[in-house]
């Protein structure tokens, strides 16, 4: 069975810092590209960034334009986690934030909810002063 358990969110100040924690359970995230999206009330799930599974000659990343440059992306493979640096951080940037896995090989980068098999149950995150 398939686990993925989000943490880390909260309360910040706009202008702060937050680093989310996905854990997986069920699944070696080496093996798998490990996405992060964002969800605000009335709002569609938004791409944020995805990580892709480790290559011989590195590890490919990809952000949404709006996130480009303040958040990072990273994997622990000991402890089979994501994690998603968050800096800067922007009173329109409130929302759920969700990581999810992709079983998917081809089509990089996977920007596409569809694309992804299994999903964490979010944790919230707010921005305001």
């Amino acid at each position: 069975q398939v686990q993925l358990v989000e943490s880390g969110g909260g309360l910040v100040q706009p202008g702060d810092s937050l680093r989310l924690s996905c854990s997986v359970s069920g699944r070696t995230v080496s093996n798998f590209r490990m996405g992060w999206f964002r969800q605000a009330p009335g709002k569609e799930r938004e791409f944020v960034s995805v990580l892709d599974r480790d290559r011989r000659d590195g590890c490919n990343t990809y952000y949404a334009d709006s996130v480009k440059g303040r958040f990072t992306t990273s994997r622990d493979n000991a402890k089979n986690r994501v994690y998603l640096q968050m800096n800067g951080m922007k009173p329109e940037e409130t929302a759920v934030y969700y990581c999810g896995l992709s079983m998917t090989m081809g089509d990089w980068p996977a920007t596409l909810a569809m694309q992804y098999a299994y999903w964490g149950q979010g944790t919230q995150v707010t921005v305001s002063s």
